[in-house]
């Protein structure tokens, strides 16, 4: 969900969404439509899409963060057409529950942290501003940042380290964590990117030591690839033929699971070697459209953030339900 983050003339933040125009030209194939935009973040896809949608057209947008659902309490009071869900789009199914909707068009799904919750340094996302550790997109979920490093194991914070970060060093920092909380709490975004800086011994150019390991964290505190797999499932099941799955990913963890399930639902069922099947019952639910999206040079140029994102588009193709045990 990485986006442009501008603050302009009146003081207050612009926010532009990364493969704004291209992700909803994918998404909007009925402008009747009934359709989840599953990371309302400011509203920036959201509002291209209601500028896509007839009278009878529907959107609901969902979100974590409570200052996100601020934003779309004001659009909903200004665009009956648009409703919205606080919480995470793994509850997509209940979400559009609530709504009376049996199937949706179309869902959007632009994963990762928002550039408002990295800029805003009383969030503590960011090792660039100093701030409380905080990390959580809904701060009324616990616990924060902070509060795991507080009294987790250290082979706890090894772990999650290596496995959300992907970081080689993450034993060094880990064993530091654990010695340094002894001495003084670890309670703000400086105190953990200086401590990370210190641990790891070899710097990679032209990127801060403590990207991974602040990456890391972060999506651990926010159960992000645990949410993004329930996201992707509750999506999949919830398309109407022709409706279409549209995900934006920023790191390669995302992009590996997004991708993954992408090709295996359009592949089709596995079935064991020598079972008599007709053609049908072999055929995939879904299909792929396109290959993966980056952004282009100019949009790169605009906003460096734009750089890492991905994205990737699937569609139902025929109304037959497929199990979850196949997906």
């Amino acid at each position: 969900m990485i986006s442009d983050l501008r603050q302009g003339p009146d003081g207050a933040f612009a926010h532009r969404s990364v493969l704004l125009d291209s992700a909803v030209d994918y998404l909007v194939t009925d402008p009747a439509g009934q359709y989840i935009d599953g990371t309302f973040g400011r509203g920036g896809h959201s509002r291209l899409i209601l500028g896509r949608l007839e009278s009878d057209g529907r959107l609901l947008g969902i979100d974590k963060d409570p200052e996100a659902i601020t934003v779309a309490q004001a659009l909903a009071a200004s665009d009956q057409r648009f409703s919205y869900f606080h919480g995470s789009f793994a509850d997509l199914g209940e979400a559009a529950a609530r709504e009376s909707w049996s199937h949706v068009t179309g869902v959007l799904l632009d994963l990762g942290v928002s550039s408002p919750q990295l800029d805003d340094a009383s969030r503590g996302f960011s090792f660039m501003r100093d701030g409380p550790l905080d990390m959580r997109m809904n701060p009324q979920q616990a616990p924060s940042a902070a509060e795991w490093l507080a009294q987790a194991e250290e082979r706890d914070i090894a772990n999650v380290i290596f496995q959300y970060g992907e970081e080689r060093f993450s034993r060094r920092i880990a064993r530091l964590v654990v010695e340094r909380r002894q001495e003084a709490p670890i309670e703000t975004t400086r105190q953990l990117a200086e401590l990370v800086s210190e641990a790891v011994p070899k710097k990679e150019k032209h990127k801060h030591p403590a990207t991974r390991t602040f990456q890391a964290i972060r999506i651990f505190i926010n159960r992000e690839l645990e949410d993004l797999e329930a996201g992707l499932l509750a999506a999949s099941h919830s398309l109407v033929p022709g409706g279409r799955l549209v995900v934006i990913s920023f790191h390669s963890l995302e992009d590996r699971l997004v991708k993954r399930f992408m090709r295996d639902l359009a592949r089709g069922p596995k079935l064991p070697k020598g079972i008599p099947v007709t053609a049908e019952q072999e055929a995939s639910d879904f299909r792929l459209i396109g290959k993966a999206s980056k952004a282009g040079a100019s949009e790169v140029t605009d906003n460096v953030r734009a750089r890492s994102a991905v994205m990737r588009v699937l569609e139902r193709t025929n109304h037959k339900k497929t199990s979850q045990g196949s997906e």
